[in-house]
């Protein structure tokens, strides 16, 4: 895939504490992945080539309000979401206690989050961008190449991954700018999510490989 800043952004799925935050809730289940593909760094060497090259930003996170509690199903994972409070806020309407909870930016990405630029989404409420409006987001800015990154592998990053390709976007997927849960009786999240991506992706490439293209 060759970018260009009039028709490629970089799209990070939850760039939150709950997910890259030693304090996260999550941080027992994806810690190791994270250390061990240096996440965290990999997202912020995309924000800051992103930013400097000129291309546009977008975020599409994840948080939970009170009435998303109330839903009288779900599947494993997005069950245990609910049960252990991650990226809970107490309403769409205010930021109350947001500021350095699990629901917030990683300290270090919110220079590039919050610079008046980076288009920050709606909420998307299981794994996928059916409910936000990302899609709207990068159409009417006339993007048409992805590159993906953020959290998880195998849930937030795969399921944008399908569904954008359904929507007619080419995407790219960073492989190391990710990670996802290891688990003794579920598996291996990120092993998982690197078979399907190789199956699925316009391209999957390292953090090393998408700065070199993204600054060409």
């Amino acid at each position: 895939m060759q970018f260009d800043p009039s028709t490629t952004a970089l799209v990070l799925t939850d760039p939150q504490n709950d997910f890259l935050s030693p304090d996260g809730v999550t941080w027992e289940l994806v810690g190791n992945s994270v250390q061990e593909n240096n996440t965290v760094q990999h997202i912020d060497q995309l924000l800051a080539a992103s930013k400097t090259a000129g291309y546009e930003v977008f975020i599409s996170p994840h948080y939970y309000f009170p009435h998303d509690h109330l839903w009288e199903f779900g599947g494993t994972l997005e069950t245990k979401m609910h049960e252990i409070g991650m990226f809970n806020r107490p309403g769409p309407l205010n930021l109350d206690g947001f500021e350095g909870s699990g629901a917030d930016w990683l300290e270090q990405y919110k220079p590039y989050i919050q610079d008046g630029k980076t288009v920050v989404c709606s909420p998307h409420k299981v794994y996928g961008p059916e409910q936000n409006d990302l899609v709207l987001q990068l159409r009417k800015r006339g993007i048409s190449k992805v590159i993906l990154a953020g959290m998880s592998a195998n849930l937030c990053i795969e399921s944008h991954l399908r569904e954008l390709l359904e929507q007619g976007f080419d995407v790219a997927v960073v492989s190391d700018a990710t990670a996802a849960a290891q688990h003794p009786e579920l598996g291996d999240g990120y092993a998982a999510a690197m078979t399907n991506f190789n199956y699925i992706a316009g391209a999957v490439m390292t953090t090393h490989e998408a700065l070199t293209a993204i600054s060409a």
